[in-house]
């Protein structure tokens, strides 16, 4: 069965190891026939959340105008959504986390986007597995907030200069996430 996925990056190197790997994905994802919108955080703009609480009041997801406004529809319309990010500074990059941290504008809005899938895909430039848990410990969190169903994480430490993820089975792993959803 096609699904629509939607894929938010978090790094703003290009052509990086997180990169490599959502390549991968998405290739794999549109070869199995689902269709895939793409949203690069670090080309958009984002203000970080107001606490406002007046999410889809005026019609868009948020009331200060940013390009969350056109991910929101796209997140809504979404069968599955996955991330993809490498690990700054023990955590999730500040490129990505205005996007998740907005999606708490669909709870305020009591709009309704549980039963959604939900992936991860993360690298961090240490070889130590845990310190990718500042990103990963979150996401879980955040599909089990909003009620969707993680279906997987690709995780790959001690990658950091571009093209060492080739020296991994990271975008293996990404591809074959792609089967899950």
């Amino acid at each position: 069965m096609s699904k629509k996925i939607v894929v938010i990056t978090g790094s703003p190197r290009k052509n990086g190891n997180s990169f490599a790997m959502t390549e991968a994905f998405i290739q794999e994802a549109e070869r199995l026939g689902h269709t895939v919108t793409r949203f690069d955080a670090a080309d958009k703009h984002f203000n970080g959340c107001h606490a406002c609480e007046t999410c889809f009041k005026t019609g868009k997801a948020c009331s200060f105008d940013d390009d969350f406004n056109t991910i929101a529809p796209a997140i809504l319309e979404a069968d599955a959504v996955v991330f993809t990010t490498p690990v700054y500074w023990y955590s999730i990059p500040s490129q990505i986390k205005a996007v998740i941290d907005k999606l708490y504008s669909f709870c305020v809005a009591g709009k309704d986007i549980a039963g959604k899938e939900c992936a991860l895909i993360a690298c961090c430039e240490e070889e130590d597995q845990t310190v990718l848990d500042g990103v990963r410990i979150p996401m879980e969190r955040t599909a089990a907030l909003l009620k969707w169903n993680m279906v997987g994480e690709v995780l790959v430490p001690g990658v950091l200069k571009v093209g060492e993820i080739a020296n991994t089975d990271g975008c293996q792993q990404a591809k074959e996430l792609a089967a899950k959803i």
